[in-house]
């Protein structure tokens, strides 16, 4: 096979032996080794490659906690309160008002032909305009129509609001005895779903958004949105193929072209959040689904929710509690069945992520995986627990003990900082979010997060967040908790792909290992913390194979 060797005003390895150079050789999609031209040169008759000349080459991103919704994210009218990029490179503008919102549903209302189709929508989230109406109800989006079916899902996902319509056509009347349904001061329901199950009471608009967030534009918008923001490996971690094994050949299709510009890292769910199953037969399942996977395509594990969102007062938190609103906190398990759900996929050596985003439901995961290590050692397991943003420094210490990881949210700090520093758990916990610095003082394995399409795809920005803790506000959370940008830069490549069981593969640039790049056009470990943010990324190298971004 031919070797191309790829020039750079700089390359930054990740690789502590041998950290940077200003030349990569690759064969056969493999790397044969960074350095110098004339260091690398050795391997043979070569290609050279200085399209990327002015650039800096680093290892592809490695975003260990996404969705496939964010390639939806073009598919519904957006009604989020922050710009967002789309994935074919243009910006879906902001809603900044009540009224901004209510003028945005009856536009994309009078795009649809067919009167009886559901509208839905995403991106919207009521805490943003506590100060300046009551929360988002039935009512306000009875202004929109009185005879088509709303579903405005929340931005965390976990939560929808739906106007009367909706609920008339589903049948969900206030004699129903579901939690989750949000009720007014007289007991009438208010439209406010929170969790799954509330949700899926609304068939007609829930199962509407899950059709879009499965189809095959979806996924092919998920592969561009990576390749923008330079990321070469991204996981769906709320994976469907279990639950909906047909869908496997379209993932095999599309994922594995040559065309597709990402790998797919899948943590299946084996279950809807909060139901019961055989998780014994599930992970003879799992470990099947296994023999599927391609060098762009893998299972390794699975995932389990434990609770909701702090910022719609449905995670599960221990002592305060929250700080203002009405506690709705919804554990979605039973704590005595979490170890028989996790031990056939520890058993069967399959990754889980547990999602956890309250102490409490830490608690609880970190107890569980104890009592499993005790009867079933496995020494590098590498569960994680992933969202971990109140973490307290007792479960960081227990957590390094039992070589359980942390993957940050650290976009939180910024999308919603200054709600949870004024609203949902106050100052001294909201200075703890994300506790990054603390997690590598005490020898936690982290990485960071967007949890795309919850907030957008990009590591970049995630970077911007753990090293400077801002929010829009001005407020600097937790000046104890930031971390360098090497430590970040170290967090969305190879700390990633460790959780994943893949560091051997992907998260560093050296020999033998995949040629997985992001080509950047400046460092970000030398420009101001402030503006790592700002970096314009050109697009990726996947596998030796050079693919663009999209502005």
């Amino acid at each position: 096979m031919s070797i191309t060797i790829y020039q750079a005003a700089q390359v930054l390895t990740m690789n502590p032996s041998n950290p940077s150079g200003t030349h990569v050789a690759v064969r056969n999609g493999l790397i044969l080794g960074v350095g110098s031209l004339e260091e690398v040169a050795v391997w043979g008759e070569y290609t050279l490659d200085n399209r990327f000349k002015n650039h800096v080459i680093c290892p592809g991103f490695v975003e260990a906690h996404a969705h496939v919704m964010e390639g939806a994210s073009g598919l519904m009218p957006y009604m989020g309160y922050f710009d967002r990029r789309l994935p074919d490179g243009s910006t879906a503008v902001g809603i900044r008002s009540y009224a901004d919102l209510i003028a945005a549903l009856k536009i994309a209302d009078a795009a649809l032909d067919d009167p009886d189709e559901p509208l839905v929508a995403r991106g919207f989230d009521p805490i943003y305009f506590a100060d300046d109406h009551p929360r988002l109800s039935r009512d306000d989006l009875d202004l929109v129509s009185l005879s088509r079916p709303i579903f405005l899902h929340h931005a965390s996902g976990h939560l929808a609001t739906v106007n009367t319509a909706m609920l008339d056509r589903d049948g969900v009347n206030d004699n129903l005895n579901v939690e989750g349904l949000g009720r007014d001061v007289d007991g009438r329901l208010n439209g406010e779903l929170r969790e799954p199950p509330a949700m899926a009471l609304c068939a007609t608009g829930y199962r509407a958004v899950m059709r879009r967030n499965q189809t095959e534009e979806a996924l092919v918008q998920f592969g561009q949105a990576a390749c923008n923001e330079g990321i070469t490996t991204v996981t769906d971690l709320a994976g469907s193929v279990i639950l909906n094994p047909k869908s496997l050949d379209m993932w095999k299709r599309v994922v594995n072209a040559p065309a597709f510009p990402a790998r797919i890292v899948m943590y299946n769910i084996p279950a809807m959040p909060g139901a019961d199953a055989d998780f014994e037969a599930a992970a003879e399942r799992f470990v099947e689904l296994r023999k599927e996977e391609s060098a762009k395509l893998r299972f390794p594990g699975v995932k389990f929710i434990l609770d909701g969102s702090i910022q719609g007062w449905t995670a599960m938190l221990n002592e305060p509690g929250y700080l203002t609103g009405e506690d709705h906190g919804q554990l979605l398990t039973v704590p005595e069945q979490l170890r028989n759900w996790i031990e056939p996929f520890h058993r069967a050596s399959l990754n889980v992520h547990m999602h956890c985003n309250g102490n409490q439901t830490e608690d609880l995961a970190i107890e569980t995986i104890e009592a499993i290590l005790r009867d079933d050692p496995w020494l590098d397991h590498r569960h994680t627990i992933t969202h971990a943003q109140l973490t307290t420094q007792a479960q960081l210490r227990k957590m390094a003990r039992l070589g359980i990881c942390a993957n940050f949210f650290a976009n939180h700090l910024w999308y919603w900082g200054d709600q949870h520093y004024e609203r949902t758990v106050g100052p001294e916990r909201a200075n703890g979010l994300e506790p990054c610095a603390s997690a590598r003082r005490e020898g936690v394995r982290f990485s960071l997060h967007s949890d795309a399409g919850v907030t957008p795809l990009g590591h970049l920005h995630t970077m911007w967040c753990a090293v400077n803790r801002l929010t829009p506000k001005g407020r600097v959370l937790g000046e104890a908790e930031k971390i360098s940008a090497a430590d970040a830069l170290e967090a969305v490549t190879i700390g990633a792909a460790y959780q994943l069981h893949m560091d051997h593969e992907i998260g560093s640039l050296e020999a033998g290992k995949r040629a997985d790049f992001a080509i950047l056009e400046e460092s970000p470990l030398d420009v101001a913390p402030i503006r790592i943010r700002d970096i314009r990324v050109w697009g990726t190298v996947v596998g030796g194979v050079v693919y663009q971004a999209l502005s």
